[in-house]
């Protein structure tokens, strides 16, 4: 496992950190059923072959978006046995529930009992927004981030982002923060903060995490014709291996999550991650990469993650999958999926609430995709 040096911190990070947002589930659309003995097999597997940077969140498998989920809970458990302290613990505190100052401090204490700690050593301000950021300045952050690192319930402040770059600026800014976690892949190269803010904070000296390395598994299960281009290089590497050499090559980023969901990737992202090597691209390797980008974004339709963030939908729609089927099309040529979505999920079922859209980290247009996988999929 190769490391490498956090920001100002001056902490030492595996490049690879354990994600638990999609970790395996015993029961088909019931995130809270966690398969407990397999998630421990994993984590402990990456933990035992050097990764220390293990990352949770409030909301993370939960039944409903917002209420507190069963991965906390279940990282308290499965660093027993001396494994919490061979790592860096990261959870975040759900920015949507803070009203006022007092806010701030019930939901930290309700995450160190849910997980078991006396501190979490990088506590994140969870999906920051133009949406609640104005909100939690004015609940008193700056006030409570000292307070929390001066009585050690948190070691470090960071905050998680899904915005423009001129709201990222601003926040980096606004306090001390010692990291940030923004989104980065070789498709969202610009996307959000981008590489615009991973720039900006570098120069601040802020740890960089990286979220959706892979694009929700997208960039791991590609089509046959992006994949014969990386085979063309020669180079015996999985798509998701491309996918975590580019983000790696940068070495302005700390470490990057991966959000393992079985043995497999959490064998292969251990592996790979001793190749972690910054600026060891080719430029055949670069080549191969934006040819297989651009075919990339000209088969996808809707830039959707599967983060599930927008569910459940009050009418049932099966949002997430929906957008998978829809993409598998221009993809794959293939809807099979479809046939694991029942009728009363399908998309013509929408109300156009919009609340799915208040809460997708993507900013996707959801009632107007809906509306275009309902003519693809029930129009005769």
């Amino acid at each position: 496992m190769l490391y490498r040096k956090f920001g100002k911190t001056n902490e030492m990070v595996s490049v690879l950190g354990f994600g638990c947002m999609r970790l395996p589930i015993l029961t088909k659309d019931d995130p809270t059923s966690i398969d407990e003995e397999l998630a421990t097999k994993m984590i402990r597997y990456a933990i035992d072959n050097g990764v220390n940077y293990v990352d949770t969140a409030f909301p993370y498998h939960s039944a409903k978006f917002g209420v507190g989920g069963e991965s906390e809970p279940f990282v308290g458990r499965v660093l027993k046995d001396g494994y919490r302290e061979k790592v860096k613990l990261a959870t975040k505190l759900p920015s949507w529930f803070i009203n006022t100052r007092e806010d701030f401090d019930k939901y930290l204490n309700q995450q160190l009992e849910r997980l078991q700690t006396d501190h979490i050593d990088f506590y994140l301000i969870h999906a920051l927004d133009v949406s609640n950021w104005d909100k939690v300045k004015k609940a008193g952050i700056k006030d409570f981030l000292d307070s929390a690192i001066k009585d050690g319930r948190i070691k470090y402040a960071g905050f998680s982002f899904h915005d423009k770059v001129d709201l990222f600026y601003e926040i980096v800014d606004y306090y001390d923060w010692s990291f940030c976690q923004v989104q980065f892949n070789y498709i969202d190269e610009h996307f959000q903060a981008g590489i615009e803010g991973i720039n900006y904070a570098a120069k601040k000296d802020l740890g960089i995490v990286i979220m959706e390395p892979i694009k929700g598994g997208n960039l791991a299960n590609v089509p046959d014709d992006i994949k014969t281009i990386f085979d063309s290089t020669g180079i015996d590497r999985t798509p998701a291996g491309w996918a975590l050499k580019w983000v790696w090559n940068n070495p302005k980023v700390s470490l990057l999550l991966s959000g393992m969901s079985n043995m497999e990737q959490t064998v292969e992202n251990v592996k790979l991650a001793d190749e972690a090597i910054p600026n060891s691209l080719s430029e055949k390797e670069f080549e191969a990469i934006e040819k297989s980008k651009k075919m990339f974004k000209d088969k996808m339709q809707v830039d959707c993650t599967g983060c599930e963030y927008c569910m459940p939908c009050p009418s049932g729609v099966a949002i997430p999958k929906l957008f998978k089927v829809y993409n598998d099309v221009f993809m794959y040529g293939s809807k099979a999926g479809l046939r694991f979505i029942e009728p009363p999920q399908m998309a013509s079922n929408c109300i156009e609430c919009g609340l799915c859209e208040t809460k997708c980290p993507q900013g996707l247009s959801i009632i107007s995709d809906l509306k275009k996988v309902a003519k693809q999929f029930e129009t005769k």
